[in-house]
């Protein structure tokens, strides 16, 4: 297929490290010549600089013979207009990602008004990977596959699991028929598992299961979530939010950190049974001074990576049951794995699955479920 990237930003370029390599004749477009010179050096691609809610660079990128267009500059106004004007070139398909959360509450609105086949809202995407997993241990992690319906479970096989010494066929007869293991990693071996293979300790299993069966599936593998009757979370802006308005209903007793003083006043009004603190100053002295360290989650939402891994650290280091931590560069998500801090999640990986699992829709590669889950696995793995 013939697919166009717009905007080279964290998001932009992890999808064109993904495509690099398949059969797709890819074309990007961003303003920044620096940036488009950098990325067709490095990968097999053809580049135009330009804004791409202009038609006339949509027509030196082929939009007019493209079979997907993928908008992810960081202007949510840019992102529509450029699928907008794709579609009246002639580009089959197109693909926005919007951040702003009104906007994302319209997305049958946009996608009607701006002829856009699919749009993604990767921060309200990562509150609710963030929801589903508070409270886990660190050696297991829920990954949503297909419309919340089938998730992947990215489990470590640690300390006393049950699926340690054990074939796939055994685990299927003696534990649960309703998990399917499509892969194991071991080291940096990665095996699509037969019946008579068996897991060792500390392979890394990639788990299917329907989310109808995910309660039976930890309890048959001893997984309880702690208790998270006291959560923090520090970061207060569209995640934090979209976090807060699902734990308030739950009733949770939360307390938000913030470094935007004008920010915490709104805070402060739209949920007025919130602690709402505002972070100035050290971070680490912050949290002492909030005793977050008595929570039993603390969840890291900040826009910086640095900050993020110090609180995690903070975290880690006071014992809190159930650490989680947004981070945007992978080279930092391997960082704080490497220290044993539990939980990673990231706007960017949520939002490049999205976009393969629709790239490979349009291709027509999809169809069998297993198949879907394998290919998401596998871009996992290699994200």
């Amino acid at each position: 297929m013939k697919i166009i990237v717009v905007g080279l930003g964290e998001a932009g370029r992890s999808l064109i490290k993904l495509l690099d390599g398949s059969d797709h004749d890819i074309t990007v477009i961003d303003k920044d010549r620096a940036c488009v010179d950098m990325i067709t050096d490095k990968y097999t691609v053809n580049g135009v600089c330009g804004s791409g809610a202009s038609i006339e660079t949509l027509t030196k990128a082929g939009a007019d013979t493209a079979d997907v267009l993928v908008a992810l500059t960081h202007t949510d106004e840019i992102n529509l207009l450029a699928c907008m004007q794709a579609k009246v070139v002639g580009t089959r398909l197109t693909c926005a990602r919007v951040l702003m959360p009104d906007l994302a509450d319209e997305k049958d609105k946009l996608k009607e008004e701006y002829n856009i086949d699919y749009l993604i809202s990767p921060k309200e995407d990562l509150a609710k990977e963030i929801y589903r997993n508070i409270g886990l241990p660190g050696y297991v992690k829920i990954e949503n596959c297909l419309n919340d319906e089938v998730y992947v479970l990215d489990l470590n096989a640690v300390g006393d699991s049950p699926l340690i010494g054990r074939s796939i066929a055994d685990i299927r007869t003696g534990i649960s028929e309703n998990m399917f293991i499509g892969v194991i990693v071991r080291g940096k071996k990665t095996i699509v598992p037969k019946d008579s293979d068996v897991v060792a300790e500390n392979d890394s299993l990639y788990i299917v299961v329907y989310k109808e069966h995910l309660g039976e599936i930890f309890t048959s593998l001893g997984i309880k979530r702690c208790k998270t009757g006291n959560i923090a979370i520090v970061g207060g802006g569209i995640t934090g939010a979209c976090l807060a308005d699902m734990l308030t209903e739950d009733k949770k007793k939360l307390t938000i950190l913030d470094d935007d003083l004008n920010r915490c006043r709104e805070l402060m009004e739209r949920y007025p049974n919130v602690r709402i603190a505002y972070a100035e100053g050290d971070i680490t002295e912050v949290l002492d001074e909030e005793h977050v360290d008595r929570s039993d989650a603390i969840i890291s939402l900040t826009d910086n990576d640095e900050t993020n891994l110090v609180i995690s650290m903070y975290a880690w280091s006071k014992g809190v049951k159930s650490v989680i931590t947004r981070v945007d560069r992978q080279v930092h998500v391997k960082l704080l794995h490497r220290v044993n801090i539990d939980i990673t999640v990231s706007p960017t990986e949520l939002c490049v699955f999205s976009i393969m699992r629709f790239i490979n829709t349009a291709s027509g590669r999809s169809g069998d479920e297993h198949a879907d889950v394998l290919e998401f696995i596998g871009d996992l793995r290699r994200f």
